[in-house]
């Protein structure tokens, strides 16, 4: 599956629609504006809600935290002691953990789990500078959650970015 993400996407207050390789709208991103915090849904096509992404609140590292129906899902932050600077750990609720790491802020990242490529976040695949794809390598993969986890480690790397500049 490779879908099409608009990279203002990770504006908060902004809707953006994702759409598929065939431009179908798969997922709408709604950035919630006036909230003390950033929060995002991502949405189907017919406006259901099918992950809530909000900052954790009074967390010692940065942390963005994924629902689903009101219940945790994945918690993601930077990983520790990582000599790589983009470099985020996704905790799963069941035990599981994804790795995320490459390029973030030029959206050349990927998704792993046990060292298995999951998700590859690319820009090469486009000529419009504002675009990039997510293509989803597994089938079994669960697509809203890497979307989610994609809006996530982006938006953790640019808060980064604003607080060392």
């Amino acid at each position: 599956m490779r879908l099409l993400v608009s990279d203002r996407v990770f504006g908060i207050g902004d809707d953006y629609w994702i759409e598929d390789d065939r431009g179908r709208k798969v997922f709408l991103v709604d950035g919630k504006a006036m909230r003390l915090r950033d929060t995002f849904e991502l949405k189907d096509a017919q406006g259901r809600v099918l992950i809530d992404i909000h900052a954790k609140m009074l967390a010692l590292r940065d942390t963005m935290v994924i629902e689903r129906a009101g219940e945790p899902l994945a918690r993601v932050k930077r990983k520790r002691l990582s000599l790589l600077r983009n470099h985020y750990r996704v905790e799963l609720v069941d035990g599981t953990e994804l790795d995320v790491s490459g390029k973030i802020l030029d959206r050349e990242f990927a998704i792993e789990y046990d060292g298995e490529l999951l998700a590859d976040i690319s820009r090469r695949w486009f000529s419009v500078r504002e675009t990039y794809g997510v293509h989803i390598t597994r089938d079994d993969a669960d697509p809203a959650l890497l979307i989610a986890v994609a809006v996530c480690v982006i938006r953790l790397a640019e808060k980064e970015r604003e607080n060392h500049d």
